[in-house]
C-alpha cells in the first residue's frame, strides 16, 4: 500500500528542488516513488499543478506512433498518425495517476499566494536513510497517511539544521482520508 506525505514550502523552488532530491533518492533505491506532485498558488488566486509526468504529451506520441503504424497499413500513414496522436492525447488528458489532482488543489487552496506543496506518493522507502538525506530541507508537513512515530521522525529530520518545528492546528494524520491512509 502506498504513502502519501504532503509538505508545504514557501515558493516553487524549493518544493522542486526536495522533488529532484527524491528522484535522485529513487535512482539510488532509497525510495520508490509513485509520485511526486507540486502545487502551486498563484497570485491570482488560482492552483497550479506541475505533475512528475506529463501524461498527455505521453498519450500523444504514443498515439501518434501506433496511428502511424496503423495508417501504413491502410496506405495513409499521415492521417493514421494524426488521428493516433489526437486520440492519444485526449487519452493522457482524461487519465489520472498518483495523487487525485481534486484533492491536490482543494489543498492548495490553503496556500498563500506564491507557496508551493510538495505531494509525495511512495511505495516504499528505506526510512533511515532517506530521512539522513531530507534532513534539514525545510517546510511544514501539513498531511500524511504515514504511523505518528515515522511522521514525528521525518518532521525532525526536514526541520533540522535549527529550523523553528512547525505548529500544526489540527492532528496531521487523523485529517487524512481513509482511502489513504496506512495501518500502523
Amino acid at each position: 500500500m502506498s504513502s502519501l506525505v504532503v509538505v508545504a514550502y514557501p515558493s516553487l523552488y524549493k518544493a522542486e528542488e526536495t522533488r529532484l532530491q527524491l528522484l535522485k533518492m529513487q535512482k539510488e533505491y532509497l525510495i520508490d516513488l509513485q509520485d511526486a506532485a507540486i502545487a502551486v498558488k498563484e497570485e491570482n488566486g488560482k492552483v497550479k499543478l506541475h505533475q512528475l509526468f506529463n501524461l498527455t504529451t505521453t498519450g500523444a506520441v504514443s498515439g501518434g506512433f501506433w496511428g502511424l503504424l496503423i495508417g501504413l497499413l491502410f496506405l495513409n500513414p499521415l492521417l493514421g498518425a494524426a488521428v493516433g496522436a489526437g486520440a492519444g492525447a485526449v487519452g493522457g488528458a482524461l487519465a489520472d495517476v498518483g495523487v487525485d489532482d481534486k484533492f491536490m488543489k482543494n489543498l492548495g487552496v490553503k496556500l498563500q499566494p506564491g507557496h508551493s506543496m510538495l505531494f509525495i506518493l511512495f511505495r516504499s522507502i528505506s526510512f533511515d536513510k532517506a530521512l539522513e538525506e531530507l534532513k534539514g530541507t525545510g517546510g511544514t508537513i501539513m498531511k500524511t497517511s504515514l504511523s505518528y512515530d515515522d511522521e514525528n521522525r521525518l518532521r525532525q529530520a526536514i526541520e533540522a539544521n535549527g529550523l523553528e518545528p512547525a505548529k500544526s492546528s489540527e492532528p496531521v494524520s487523523a485529517a487524512m482520508p481513509a482511502e489513504t491512509a496506512t495501518p500502523a
